[in-house]
């Protein structure tokens, strides 16, 4: 018996999404619905030969998978996995696969939070709802500066949308050039330019060693009292507290969060009681088509390795 585990599968849509009756007979398939306690990690899935996870939700370290004897294939969906010990796989024979996505839903997203912002319509819709009738003022994008941190793949489609709503563009991240800049029709500035011109300021990095803390107290005490930042990327880039502390003061406007430190995020959880924040959960990359695109390839994984022949191994592995 080959014992199958699919992680974090909140919306309950794993298991209907695909056709798992294409996995031999002697393959059982397990769905967690529910996010699993750290502490119980090991418990729920010593016994499972093959886990799947929902790109970072669950933390795969070198202690964790030295405690699961019988995992040999982890897959993860999108194609990196910052919270898998690439290294610890490796040693424990543990192979590691992928699965292909889209940047198009998270980028959509993105631009839900600054339309939600600019237009206050979190707050509108409640207060139609209570018989409130025009009850704030919004802005205007067209002629104001987006700000770009990461213009990659990702951060090139929010480029492009800023540009048709007749922003101005600006970017910068360690790497990017003015050849890349240029190609994408977007300014590239310093970093205390991005932070200081920036109306709203979108972030659209990989978080690694040398981006977690990138944007802290300095780089928000840059930014203009009436900017915006979005966060769609991953929650350790911007440093909590600091940013907390310059939302209670409204040294900036706002902020629309898609990612946390911690998540689930806790009831206490700070961000939840500021009223000038706009807050997803982590739903960048949640939509049909992009879940139909993970678990049809975290299928396609699975039946490769079976057949001893595995499918989009990651370095590492």
């Amino acid at each position: 018996m080959t014992r199958i585990a699919v992680l974090d599968d909140y919306q309950k849509i794993a298991e209907h999404i695909v056709d798992w009756s294409t996995l031999p007979s002697d393959c059982n398939v397990t769905f967690f619905n529910q996010w699993i306690d750290p502490s119980n990690l090991s418990n729920e899935l010593e016994q499972f030969d093959v886990i799947a996870a929902m790109r970072e939700r669950t933390i795969f370290d070198r202690r964790t998978i030295e405690s699961l004897p019988n995992l040999k294939l982890l897959i993860t969906t999108g194609m990196r996995n910052a919270s898998i010990d690439m290294t610890a796989a490796r040693e424990s024979d543990v192979i590691v696969c992928g699965t292909s996505g889209s940047s198009y839903s998270t980028a959509e997203l993105t631009w839900g939070l600054i339309l939600s912002l600019a237009r206050n319509i979190p707050w509108e819709n409640m207060n139609i709802r209570s018989g409130k009738w025009q009850t704030s003022l919004g802005i205007d994008l067209e002629g104001r500066t987006l700000g770009v941190l990461g213009l990659g793949r990702l951060g090139g489609k929010v480029a492009a949308i800023g540009l048709s709503f007749g922003m101005s563009v600006i970017a910068w991240s360690q790497n990017l050039t003015d050849d890349v800049a240029s190609r994408h029709k977007v300014k590239l500035v310093t970093k205390e330019q991005l932070f200081t011109d920036s109306d709203v300021l979108t972030i659209h990095l990989q978080l690694s060693d040398r981006t977690k803390g990138l944007v802290g107290e300095y780089e928000l005490g840059l930014m203009k009292e009436s900017a915006y930042l979005i966060n769609t990327s991953r929650g350790p880039i911007v440093d909590n507290a600091a940013l907390l502390n310059a939302l209670r003061a409204k040294s900036i406007k706002g902020a629309g969060l898609d990612v946390f430190d911690s998540e689930p995020v806790s009831e206490d959880d700070g961000f939840l009681n500021l009223d000038n924040t706009v807050l997803t959960p982590h739903l960048g990359y949640v939509t049909e088509e992009v879940y139909r695109i993970f678990y049809t390839e975290t299928l396609e994984d699975i039946l490769c390795w079976l057949a001893g022949d595995p499918v989009r191994i990651l370095s590492g592995s």
